[in-house]
């Protein structure tokens, strides 16, 4: 699993209009490509009547699984420039889709590029810009008379905390980031004389900063 990557919060949606013609931009994270072709058919249905549904996406640790479809547009003009907005953003597993009406005025090929180009960008603004960011789930059981500590050094610290369980013994949840984990259980091992018993879970991402 990467350490942190770059994607997008939400579904996004978002119109503009350029000489008459409506162009929709939508925008999704997605974990797998069968879910980046799911949500184009998903649009494509939405919108029978368009005169082109083009699209691109990037899933992937690696960004291996990549793929753009002019859907009818002159080659090179739709499908490209919106995975290039995906790619220079820098965003993994997300997929984009730009809906097209076409309205009566012809926009030539580098007028559709820059069409789709903007039709992707309010689409990756509306689903919001992320980074998410590799976190380890360490259980941290005290007795009591070890909370107030716990709980300040953490804070100083600045150490997500995911939650707190208070029976017989106090259980924290903590959230290192994954690549300082290893520091982290040395420090609290540390910090409590050895009296703590840490448990180290799984790993899963959350937003940065947030």
């Amino acid at each position: 699993m990467l350490n942190r990557y770059r994607t997008v919060r939400t579904v996004g949606e978002k119109e503009i209009i350029i000489k008459r013609s409506r162009f929709i931009g939508y925008a999704k994270p997605v974990q797998t490509e069968e879910e980046a072709v799911a949500y184009i058919d998903e649009i494509k249905r939405l919108h029978r009547q368009a005169t082109h549904n083009c699209s691109a996406y990037v899933v992937g640790e690696r960004d291996q699984f990549q793929k753009a479809s002019d859907d009818g547009e002159p080659s090179g003009t739709a499908g490209k420039p919106i995975l290039e907005v995906i790619k220079n953003k820098k965003l993994k597993n997300v997929v984009v889709v730009v809906t097209r009406y076409f309205g009566g005025i012809m926009l030539g090929a580098g007028g559709l590029v820059r069409a789709y180009t903007d039709g992707a960008v309010a689409g990756i603004e509306a689903a919001e810009e992320i980074e998410l960011v590799l976190h380890r789930e360490v259980l941290v059981d005290v007795d009591y008379t070890w909370y107030g500590k716990l709980e300040n050094e953490l804070h100083s610290r600045g150490t997500r905390v995911g939650g707190t369980d208070f029976t017989d013994r106090v259980t924290v949840r903590c959230l290192p980031e994954t690549t300082e984990a290893d520091a982290f259980i040395a420090w609290m091992t540390d910090l409590t004389g050895g009296q703590a018993v840490i448990t180290a879970g799984e790993d899963s991402y959350f937003v940065d900063g947030e």
